[in-house]
C-alpha cells in the first residue's frame, strides 16, 4: 500500500482523525503529522510539514486539510518536491493525478463532508500520472524549468 502523510489545522483536526484511521483500516501506512486537538495553530506550519515529508521520502502522497483547503495547500506548493492540488470532489482528484501528476491533495473540512473526502482520496489513490503530453508540462512546474517557452 502507499505511504501517506496527511496534516491540518485546527479546523480540520476531526476530518484528519477520521480520515487517518479509516486509510490505516484500509492497509495504508500513514504519517499523522498533527495537529492533535482544536486548540489554534497556524496552517502553514503543518502544510511545511508535509511538504518536508513528501521532499525527504518519508511519504509517497500527501493529504493537507485546513478550514478551506486553501491555505494549506499555498503553503505545501511553497515546496518544490509537491504539486498539492485543492479538490472538492473525485474529478478533480482524478484530474490532479492524470494530467498533473499531483503528489499531495488539499481540501477544506467547512467544504467537504468525510464521505466526500473518502471519494477524493480514493480517486487521488487509485488514479496513475498519464504522461505522455502531459510531462513536458509537469516539467515545467519544476524550479529549473521557469524559462518561457
Amino acid at each position: 500500500m502507499t505511504r501517506i502523510a496527511i496534516a491540518s489545522d485546527h479546523a480540520a483536526v476531526e476530518l484528519k482523525t477520521m480520515l487517518r484511521d479509516w486509510l490505516g483500516e484500509r492497509g495504508h501506512e500513514v504519517l499523522d503529522l498533527g495537529t492533535a486537538t482544536e486548540a489554534s495553530v497556524d496552517y502553514p506550519d503543518f502544510g511545511y510539514r508535509l511538504a518536508s515529508a513528501i521532499e525527504h521520502g518519508d511519504a509517497d502522497k500527501g493529504i493537507a486539510l485546513c478550514g478551506s483547503g486553501i491555505g494549506i495547500s499555498i503553503a505545501v506548493n511553497r515546496n518544490p518536491a509537491c504539486r498539492c492540488a485543492l479538490v472538492s470532489e473525485p474529478l478533480s482528484a482524478r484530474l490532479a493525478r492524470e494530467h498533473n501528476d499531483a503528489n499531495v491533495i488539499a481540501m477544506g473540512a467547512r467544504l467537504v463532508g468525510p464521505d466526500m473526502a473518502k471519494a477524493c482520496i480514493e480517486a487521488f489513490l487509485s488514479t496513475d500520472f498519464l504522461g505522455g503530453r502531459h510531462q513536458r508540462r509537469v516539467d515545467k512546474l519544476t524550479v529549473s524549468a521557469r524559462e518561457p517557452a
